[in-house]
């Protein structure tokens, strides 16, 4: 199956009700007042929010009052979702000439940020990049075991150190060690808990610290997960670790598992943060680099 068949399939939950509502609006009638309203609340309800849907809406400004085919609707509006996407697309950049390439990985528990470090840290190794992966979520023991079990999966070293000890000394272990072994790629996995956010705040800025003691330019990118399934709540998540840590790019996991992909649109309108990597299913090759065209004609069912 290719990735595009894979991205559609993982889509479906946000597709079918989007097309089924495009086609309710639409159904070979005029594209009258009432038709333009409900197609707007229909894009609403798969998480684009309102601001987009009004965007979307105005890319139709041409087809007012003449009959027209859902699929001219939906490869509109797919063309205009495929412009606002294409700013936020960009890969993870390993050209910069660092070693390590140090990507710190941040976001709430339960996003899917530790099956994102092993997915991604397995795509660098069979791409020829020696790698290693630092457990920094030290409090919580499942999620050091996990990255474990991906790291042997992948045949990539993992850093680890005691339950409960100190995130920013193991990610300086990590550097040091990387350096030692002329690693090409770091992954940190970082510990979510945002209940305390303010505990959470200064351990993040500690391992930050820790890192640019080693090397000022460091971390070379700070990926945050989000998972796709909370829907607009992914805005407030980014916004919450935004003013922490310099988030340079997003990794949206969990598409498969919602009918709120819309959300995508929503996260690049509002700010502007490359997109980089996502995901729609459990197996290592169902994250990929994020692709706008291919993202929009999936999420409109073309």
């Amino acid at each position: 199956m290719s990735w595009f068949e894979r991205l559609k399939k993982g889509l479906t939950k946000t597709s079918s009700k989007l097309t089924q509502n495009v086609v309710a609006a639409v159904d070979g009638r005029k594209l009258d007042q009432e038709a333009i309203e409900q197609l707007e609340d229909a894009l609403i309800m798969s998480d684009m929010g309102p601001s987009v849907a009004a965007q979307l809406i105005e890319s139709l400004d041409d087809m007012r009052g003449r009959t027209v085919s859902d699929t001219e609707v939906r490869e509109r509006i797919s063309q205009e979702v495929t412009r606002i996407l294409e700013r936020v697309a960009e890969p993870i950049d390993l050209s910069q000439n660092k070693k390590p390439f140090v990507i710190l990985v941040i976001g709430v528990n339960g996003t899917g940020k530790t099956t994102t470090i092993g997915k991604l840290a397995s795509a660098l190794k069979n791409s020829g990049e020696k790698v290693m992966i630092a457990a920094g979520d030290t409090f919580r023991a499942a999620a050091v075991e996990q990255l474990q079990i991906w790291g042997e999966r992948a045949g990539v070293p993992v850093v680890t150190q005691d339950n409960g000890s100190d995130a920013a000394s193991l990610a300086f272990e990590a550097i040091q060690k990387a350096k030692d072994e002329n690693i090409d790629v770091l992954l940190i996995d970082t510990a979510g808990r945002l209940h305390n956010k303010s505990n959470l705040m200064d351990e993040l800025k500690k391992i930050v610290r820790v890192i640019k003691k080693i090397d000022p330019s460091a971390p070379h990118e700070t990926l945050l997960t989000l998972d796709a399934t909370t829907g607009q709540n992914a805005l407030s998540q980014v916004k919450v670790f935004g003013e922490m840590a310099n988030v340079t790019g997003l990794a949206l996991t969990k598409l498969d598992g919602t009918a709120k992909g819309g959300v995508v649109i929503s996260l690049a309108k509002a700010y502007d943060i490359p997109v980089r990597l996502i995901g729609v299913g459990e197996g290592q090759e169902d994250m990929q680099p994020f692709q706008p065209r291919e993202f929009a004609r999936g999420l409109l069912g073309l």
